[in-house]
């Protein structure tokens, strides 16, 4: 078991992974199925307005029947150290105050002096690195998979409200499956002695 696994154990925490992502007017193309000899096409504007995706995973580290617990956020453009925070603060009502270790990766916003001067404040967090160059421990990564391959695949939205919807959509189907959540997080080979439902 890893020692932030252990750590959350005694403190009776949630372990929360936590991952930004972006998305844009211009589709996310995916292969999909079409009459032969007629190539789908697919007509977009050609507009890089952008909006930022941020999802805390999350399950209790000694407790693993009150189920995952899944946390989104999006925002237009991009995140910064002052909306990770704020995202954080949301986090923070989200889990009524119970302890929570935190996982993410080493981008600069989350290491930064603001935050670290941020979390050193909050009792409640504890924040763990991810080791670099390993998006395939992070089950937030196969969120956005899920979602951009389903909801978001082949999407040429008039508007930036259209993918933000779609994303919206997204998250509401991972939330109402009970094995979604749980296949996300077993995927990173995480040591999680709880069975999860079965289809």
């Amino acid at each position: 078991m890893a020692t932030h696994q252990k750590g959350a154990v005694k403190k009776r925490a949630w372990i929360v992974f936590f991952d930004e992502s972006g998305i844009s007017l211009l589709p996310q193309v995916r292969r999909t199925y079409a009459p032969r000899g007629r190539t789908p096409l697919l007509r977009h504007r050609l507009n890089w307005k952008r909006a930022g995706m941020a999802a805390a995973l999350g399950y209790h580290a000694a407790d693993f029947e009150r189920g995952p617990r899944l946390c989104f956020h999006l925002k237009p453009g991009t995140y910064d150290t002052t909306s990770l925070i704020d995202v954080l603060e949301r986090l923070k009502a989200f889990y009524a105050g119970e302890s929570v270790v935190l996982v993410w990766d080493g981008l600069s916003a989350h290491w930064s002096r603001g935050m670290r001067a941020w979390a050193a404040e909050q009792d409640w967090l504890t924040l763990e690195r991810l080791p670099a160059y390993a998006p395939e421990l992070n089950p937030v990564e196969m969120l956005w998979s899920a979602i951009k391959t389903c909801e978001l695949a082949n999407l040429a939205g008039d508007h930036l409200a259209d993918v933000a919807d779609a994303a919206e959509r997204g998250i509401q189907r991972v939330c109402s499956s009970e094995q979604l959540p749980w296949s996300f997080l077993t995927n990173t080979g995480l040591t999680i002695h709880h069975q999860p439902p079965q289809n």
